[in-house]
């Protein structure tokens, strides 16, 4: 039942409704939101310009992912009716006065944009032009576009495409000019025929945009890194397997030949009774398994959504809806693997469990989350969430995630059964012998974090480029293979790690299986740093704390999830090896 209604609200989020109007009948459109062109998360309403509005400001009804992208719709003044054009015609007058003007000239140097809507197509332009140059004097001269004159191609009785054009009259300075200072806006509006069918339209929005055109396929690289990536892992499998032949062949043995037998080159029989001693702190290791499988589950779920076309280019925050739907409905997988995993190591306080595993990543998150909210709330930007939809997303949690991640654990609990190790743990734990620094954890988790990361590296330009730039991302196929291969490249290289480990009798591979591969999350907040400061062009104190909060967050979910991936690799391997060793 759960997932029927899952997949009919996703089905409500992706579904862009086919609008079709008579001759002469109204379209509405909707002012959206200004910016800064080079900061994409400070955004404002646009009617917190100077600007022609109406006396008593109507906001469209919005979707949890459009509030949650900043979207703040509000009805206009201009009046376009469907295939009849206009020219030149005027939407108001207004008078600005000395503040207003120091308002739109500082808007207008830092590069604002506007956003409006029609038919849910978003058409974007810049609200003034600058001009900078010469040398002897030094000219710096405003302007504001007043006239703005619309594009919009229909077939038949829909709307496939609109855009906005500001150059076809000349702006008006804002330079030498004194308050009170009037200026008439105006618009003009021609209609196109086209043959594009409906259901191509969004294809049609991708191919003509205000900001860079979506990626393209980046062969070359993507080529590139599977080679390399699949050279790793044959390379691990097959020298594992000539490795572990040998060990076997030594280990499995009779007594006297075993006696003259040098086992100190490779010591993993050695630990066969400390291997599967429990690790401390289960409770916190349990629950960040159980976090991180329903990461597992929700990153997944999104990519084949994604790959399966369910995310339209003009359904303003449908992967933001999908996203906070999924989360809820996975934490019963959360609840599950933590209690299961706890009970098998022979914890008895799984209630503390459960509450442990729903709040490590709610709390680090809200926490974060409450500080960019209030900064946002103090610039007046469209970021800031209103008190309704936080107190929708809070009861999400309480109502459907939290009590999902309570059933969850009572199935893990009740259908836990004993950890069953192949190899008896003695009562007193063996000394462990030192070793070089090569074979240190810091230098496991230096290799085990690099090497993932070196598989994602070449997508991870393109996707700080669409979460923090103007670019837009549309080639999720690829992305899910680079997924596919992030998730092999983690299993190979905590197994290898975990093999060495376990050579150098050093038995402590529970918690350094997951911090190795979830050191993976440390390489990409430093590929996060080398971004902003050197490939982007953010600045300002919102835009800075936006971008650093959320990528902190980020970070922490690849630790959580590789390192579940990890550690899961390195149990099956250990169970693998121990199963097949001849014990005395």
């Amino acid at each position: 039942m759960a997932v029927r209604i899952l997949v009919v609200v996703l089905a409500v989020i992706t579904i862009c409704t086919a609008v079709k109007y008579k001759q002469g009948e109204k379209v509405i459109l909707y002012v959206n939101k200004v910016g800064p062109y080079f900061n994409p998360h400070e955004t404002y309403h646009y009617y917190q310009l100077p600007v022609c509005r109406p006396k008593k400001i109507e906001h469209k009804s919005l979707t949890l992912g459009e509030v949650l992208d900043g979207d703040r719709m509000a009805v206009s003044l201009y009046e376009i009716n469907f295939k009849q054009d206009a020219d030149k015609k005027e939407l108001c007058k207004v008078t600005f006065k000395e503040n207003d003007l120091q308002l739109l000239r500082d808007a207008i140097e830092d590069l604002y944009y506007f956003e409006f809507v029609i038919d849910e197509i978003p058409v974007r332009g810049f609200i003034g032009h600058l001009e900078e140059g010469g040398f002897l004097p030094h000219n710096h001269k405003i302007f504001l576009w007043a006239h703005l004159s619309f594009h919009i191609e229909y077939n038949g009785d829909q709307i496939i495409f609109a855009n906005v054009s500001t150059k076809e009259q000349s702006p008006v300075s804002l330079d030498s000019v004194s308050a009170p200072f009037e200026v008439s806006f105006t618009y003009s509006v021609k209609w196109t025929q086209t043959s594009t069918p409906f259901e191509e339209r969004g294809k049609r929005v991708r191919d003509t945009s205000f900001f860079p055109k979506y990626l393209e396929i980046h062969w070359l690289s993507i080529i590139n890194s599977l080679v390399l990536v699949f050279l790793l892992i044959g390379f691990v499998v097959i020298i594992l397997t000539r490795v572990l032949k040998s060990d076997f062949a030594r280990y499995n043995v009779d007594d006297d030949e075993a006696e003259a037998l040098d086992s100190d080159e490779n010591g993993w029989k050695i630990i066969h009774t400390d291997v599967f001693r429990f690790p401390p702190q289960k409770n916190l290791f349990c629950a960040i398994l159980g976090v991180g499988s329903q990461f597992l589950a929700l990153a997944t779920g999104i990519m084949v959504m994604a790959v399966l076309g369910m995310f339209n280019v003009h359904r303003h925050g449908a992967i933001n809806s999908a996203g906070i739907v999924l989360y809820a409905f996975t934490s019963c997988i959360a609840g599950y693997v933590a209690t299961n995993t706890y009970r098998k190591l022979g914890g008895e306080n799984w209630v503390w469990n459960i509450n442990l595993t729903s709040c490590l990543f709610a709390m680090p998150f809200f926490l974060i989350w409450a500080v960019i909210n209030s900064v946002a709330w103090g610039y007046g930007t469209t970021q800031a969430l209103p008190w309704t939809t936080v107190v929708l997303l809070m009861c999400l949690w309480l109502f459907v995630g939290y009590p999902l991640t309570v059933i969850g654990g009572i199935f893990g609990k009740n259908w836990a059964h004993g950890f069953d190790a192949p190899c008896r743990t003695k009562n007193i734990a063996r000394e462990i012998p030192s070793v070089p620094w090569y074979r240190s954890a810091f230098a496991h988790c230096v290799v085990g974090g690099f090497l993932p990361f070196s598989a994602i590296s070449v997508e991870m330009y393109y996707i700080f480029a669409t979460l923090w730039g103007r670019e837009q991302y549309a080639l999720y196929g690829i992305l899910f293979i680079v997924y596919g291969i992030l998730i092999g490249v983690t299993a190979c290289i905590s197994v290898a790690l975990t093999y060495f480990q376990l050579s150098a009798e050093d038995y402590r591979w529970w918690w350094r299986s997951i911090f190795s591969a979830g050191s993976t999350g440390l390489f990409v907040f430093l590929y996060a740093l080398f971004y902003y400061f050197k490939r982007s062009n953010m600045s300002g104190a919102l835009q800075t704390i936006e971008f650093f909060g959320y990528t902190f967050l980020t970070c922490y979910v690849f630790f959580l999830m590789l390192g579940t991936v990890s550690f899961f690799a390195s149990l099956h391997f250990v169970r693998y090896i121990y199963v097949n060793l001849k014990m005395d």
